[in-house]
């Protein structure tokens, strides 16, 4: 057989990634240990009673739910299998391991598959299944009579109740065949899901090819993600793609509240973990809408970091330098030129400047393969088999603006790319994988400084944005935001206490804000700072007083509230009296050529948060002295 060694772990308590081929192949120079077996004769012998185990049906289903996060309702089950809890094989990873050695993978896969069905329907669950098989097996005869109408029927299931999730557990396979494959179970009726997504080889390649119903994320971007602005912003990155193609979003691995909280925020669609339920033998619906809701109010983060609008991000950046063909050139031209340019993914057709058309390798490649196709078009001009359906874009437009052209437009404008102009004539192309790679970056660079509280951009895009507002030569308004009285809260109430008010203010600070405009930064404490574009920034302001004035009182005990604020003792054991806390703010108008550098805006705008905090209560203070003008009175209190 060629093996060397085989490693086994004895049996142990089972994990989630049950009937997951993972990990499986043999390590040949491990040295004999505890648990290992290194002969031919050992992997006969494991081999003849995984084959006993198939035969006599002794595989042991599992299920965990999959929940609906905006609701809490049950979506479906995902299943698990284990082998018999007094075996060496009671280990999926096992199980699988000595299946690959042995050639067993596709009969047990497909006993997994049996079992789970008729454990299922034994269940009377109403639900979905999701199924886990190998693109290897996907494709074999056992499946293919398994999931015919027929043989469902006689198991007690429609197709629409099953979800097969492709699990990609080697480098290399035939694409073709496994999207050929897929596309004929999804005529069937069946969804297809991919599975642990950011895990394998090829993720996003699987996904463009395969266009499955459903994406799940694997758990290690989920572990972790309320503590980690990278992966926060990896996984916002997967939801505007997922958002583009249409595919519901399965967070895998949902442990803590807090990263709930943040899968919730990003509005992902699915959720699945041990925070829900762990695999058990009998599935039971789960209805969790107290979990979903806790995981919001007890929110360690908000909903992301303000967008940096950074005028040289911009579309120039992405600019590849493609010669394009003229309409009239014939298509056996097209075939020679992707056959000399391997790398080449698409060729634009452009007409004396001006970009007609769009040919992509794999349509044109995929169409000219067919029988007499050759014949057929060979010599007819690419006009008639370009695609017209463009994006043109200005080399000057913003990352952020096309990333939002190509989120709301055509899918296949990120697989095939799109055209960039110059001045209304074809300067080159850009593709989605550079946009997506540029974008991921500048969100890093955004994550990298963000307040761990709160999850809003910190000092340095901060600066960075003012800096470029200034360089643009563009009009805002500075706002510091303070709150008053903050530090007596924190220390009567417990910082956990006071984080919530920090983190709460942070989200009436957005939601108060124009998303496409305005910025929101958190400089640290109980300190923000608010860049405003929109004209109707000064209503704006007073509509956020007004709601936090409002929206305070959840944070105090009615006697509070009643009296006005709370007592404490001082250092010499005196009590003293503190108001409630309060919201003041400072702001600046910046009008084209105010202002040299974001020093500047910085020592403006604390000079204007000093005079707003000199009233009682909540108030907007607006300093016009850079106009010329004298120092105004706050224009609105909230005592």
């Amino acid at each position: 057989m060629g093996i060397s060694t085989l490693v086994l772990s004895r049996p142990a308590p089972p994990r989630d990634n049950a009937f997951r081929v993972k990990n499986m192949l043999p390590q040949p120079n491990a040295s004999k240990g505890p648990g290992q077996l290194d002969c031919e004769r050992e992997v006969h012998t494991l081999g003849e009673e995984l084959r006993a185990i198939i035969d006599d049906d002794r595989l042991k289903p599992h299920y965990q739910p999959i929940l609906d996060l905006r609701t809490g309702k049950m979506h479906g089950f995902e299943g698990l299998i284990r082998g018999p809890s007094d075996s060496l094989l009671h280990s999926p990873l096992n199980l699988f391991k000595v299946a690959l050695l042995t050639g067993q993978v596709v009969s047990l896969e497909a006993a997994c598959c049996s079992s789970l069905l008729r454990g299922f329907k034994a269940s009377g669950q109403p639900h979905k299944l999701f199924l886990n098989i190998s693109p290897g097996s996907l494709s074999q005869s056992p499946f293919l009579a398994l999931f015919q109408p027929d043989g469902l029927r006689e198991l007690g299931f429609s197709p629409d109740r099953i979800v097969i999730e492709i699990t990609e557990n080697q480098p290399t396979y035939d694409f073709s065949q496994l999207v050929s494959t897929a596309n004929l179970f999804r005529s069937l009726g069946f969804a297809i899901a991919m599975d642990d997504l950011g895990e394998g080889f090829s993720s996003l390649r699987l996904w463009s090819e395969l266009r499955p119903e459903y994406v799940k994320v694997d758990k290690h971007f989920i572990h972790g993600v309320s503590q980690d602005p990278v992966k926060h912003q990896f996984l916002r990155s997967l939801r505007d793609i997922a958002a583009t193609t249409g595919a519901l979003m399965v967070a895998e691995g949902i442990e803590l509240e807090a990263d709930l909280s943040v899968v919730q925020d990003l509005g992902l669609d699915l959720g699945q973990g041990y925070l829900f339920g762990r695999p058990v033998p009998t599935p039971h619906p789960v209805l969790a809408p107290e979990i979903l809701g806790g995981a919001r109010a007890r929110s360690a983060g908000s909903a992301g970091s303000a967008w940096i609008q950074d005028s040289r991000s911009t579309a120039a950046r992405l600019l590849m330098e493609i010669p394009p063909l003229p309409p009239e050139t014939p298509n056996w031209k097209v075939e020679q030129r992707f056959a000399q340019d391997r790398e080449l993914q698409s060729i634009p057709v452009v007409r004396q400047g001006l970009p007609v058309g769009l040919i992509n390798r794999h349509v044109f490649v995929d169409l000219m393969a067919k029988p007499f196709s050759r014949e057929l078009y060979g010599k007819r001009p690419c006009s008639t088999l370009m695609d017209q359906t463009l994006l043109v874009v200005d080399h000057h437009t913003s990352l952020h603006e096309l990333s939002k052209l190509i989120v709301e437009s055509d899918p296949r404008h990120i697989l095939h790319g799109f055209i960039l102009t110059r001045d209304g004539q074809y300067a080159g192309m850009g593709s989605g994988h550079d946009l997506m790679r540029e974008i991921t970056q500048m969100q890093i660079h955004a994550a990298r400084y963000a307040n761990p509280l709160t999850g809003l951009p910190g000092n340095v895009p901060i600066n960075e944005h003012l800096d470029d507002l200034i360089r643009q030569e563009l009009p805002f308004v500075v706002c510091y935001c303070d709150l008053d009285h903050f530090k007596p809260y924190n220390d009567v109430h417990g910082y956990g206490r006071g984080d919530e008010v920090i983190q709460w203010t942070g989200r009436q600070l957005e939601a108060a804000c124009e998303p496409d405009l305005d910025f929101v930064g958190h400089i640290g404490g109980d300190d923000f700072l608010v860049i405003l574009r929109s004209p109707d920034w000064e209503e704006r302001c007073q509509r956020l007083l007004a709601a936090f004035e409002t929206g305070k009182g959840r944070f105090f005990s009615p006697e509070e509230l009643a009296s006005g604020g709370y007592q404490s003792e001082d250092r010499k054991r005196r009590l003293v009296f503190h108001p409630l806390v309060g919201l003041s703010i400072g702001a600046v108008q910046a009008p084209p050529g105010a202002f040299l550098s974001h020093h500047e805006i910085a020592a403006a705008a604390a000079l204007a948060k000093k005079e707003a905090k000199r009233s009682e209560g909540s108030c907007l203070f607006v300093e016009r002295r850079n106009r010329g003008r004298a120092p105004e009175e706050p224009v609105n209190n909230y005592s």
